[in-house]
């Protein structure tokens, strides 16, 4: 089978997956379940699992719970101070009824806080999200991926046309196929670039705090969207020559939005196919920033090998993106980006070793991780060109 990942040989079962494999047959059982939760040693750990797999099964509501508030800029009304229900009830166009159980409920997943006399302000996670305006953005954005995740079953097995896939002008593209064009393409890169320019800011913040560009003399962005990584690189480091690729309908955007950041002058803008292009060459640093977990793993070799055609010897490739693979990886990466992108129609992601694999297979050697602020926005892995 093509695009698995699945091992040459299975070996035995150690003792460790022996001994994990009776205790989840004990679980199992529905009369060690009902003992378990009355003896006294055992009731909490009980609890604590059957609240685990609630959140598992109510998932759904609490995120359509946070969809209603953004969509009704409720932690911006809040934003001011404490208010009773009346007055939000007012100002969200609720009744008092309707505004009382959104309210209780978002103060259940700590995006308002209850307050004494029935007054309500932000919470811990409703002010966190008012801080950063991606992340509404995003809740509003996956209305897409609900209406793609219905019927799981069916998207797993590749019966149903997707919403995502045609959100991403891209997602049934292969290498060699021309670019897409035409004016309806060009309002969906719209759509995406902007969508991508809003979850940005944080990423690019992180990948240089982790890897700083300093003594490096240029940095080539392929994929960069509109711009907003290459703006901060050159804000941090001025003495780097920024640069940065995408398609011409993007690279278009690109263009409108550092001019309007006043970046225009620092940044240059390359136009270009990442699949069909040579990528410009001459940079000691290049980067693909959320782009191989956007594509199978034909592409990405392909991807890959032109980063290295491109990079001058000794130059670093760095890759950003959620990864996962592997016993105890994060489950944003393992379970949320992996059924995002099998909506999306293509992709999904890779543990460190499976890219180590794509590196080294193109001519990459010594890659090493290196720590970043956020794993969960993005993972960082650096490769020497030899």
């Amino acid at each position: 089978m093509t695009g698995t990942n699945l091992p040459a040989t299975i070996g035995p079962a150690s003792v460790s997956e022996m001994l994990r494999h009776g205790r989840n047959l004990l679980l199992a059982n529905p009369s060690f379940q009902k003992w378990a939760a009355s003896f006294p040693l055992t009731r909490l750990v009980a609890e604590r699992q059957s609240n685990a797999l609630f959140d598992i099964c109510s998932g759904f509501v609490y995120s359509q719970i946070l969809l209603a508030c953004v969509r009704l800029d409720l932690f911006t009304k809040l934003a001011g101070g404490p208010r009773p229900i009346v007055s939000v009830a007012e100002d969200l166009d609720l009744s008092f009824d309707a505004t009382q159980r959104l309210l209780r409920a978002a103060t259940a997943l700590k995006l308002v806080d209850h307050l004494e006399g029935e007054r309500y302000g932000l919470g811990e996670l409703g002010a966190a999200l008012l801080a950063n305006p991606s992340i509404g953005a995003v809740v509003e954005h996956h209305a897409l991926l609900y209406a793609d995740l219905t019927d799981p079953v069916a998207l797993l097995r590749g019966d149903v046309k997707t919403e995502l896939s045609g959100y991403w002008p891209y997602a049934n593209r292969k290498p060699g196929d021309p670019a897409p064009a035409g004016a309806d393409v060009d309002e969906a890169y719209a759509a995406y670039s902007e969508l991508m320019a809003q979850s940005q800011l944080d990423i690019a913040e992180d990948i240089l705090d982790a890897f700083p560009p300093t003594g490096h003399r240029r940095w080539l962005d392929v994929g960069g969207g509109e711009g907003v990584f290459v703006s901060v690189l050159a804000i941090t480091a001025p003495e780097v020559e920024a640069q940065m690729l995408d398609l011409p309908q993007v690279a278009a955007r690109a263009r409108a939005a550092l001019q309007t950041r006043g970046m225009l002058s620092r940044v240059t803008v390359h136009e270009g196919d990442f699949f069909s292009d040579s990528l410009p060459k001459g940079a000691d640093v290049l980067s693909l920033i959320r782009v191989l977990h956007d594509h199978d793993d034909e592409a990405a070799r392909a991807i890959i090998a032109r980063a290295h055609d491109a990079l001058e010897p000794g130059g670093t490739l760095l890759i950003a993106e959620p990864m996962g693979g592997g016993r105890g990886s994060d489950r944003v990466s393992d379970a949320y980006f992996n059924f995002y992108l099998l909506a999306m129609g293509r992709g999904r992601t890779r543990s460190v070793a499976e890219i180590t694999c794509l590196l080294e297979a193109s001519g990459f050697s010594d890659v090493r991780a290196v720590a970043s602020r956020r794993p969960m926005l993005a993972n960082i892995l650096v490769a020497q060109r030899v």
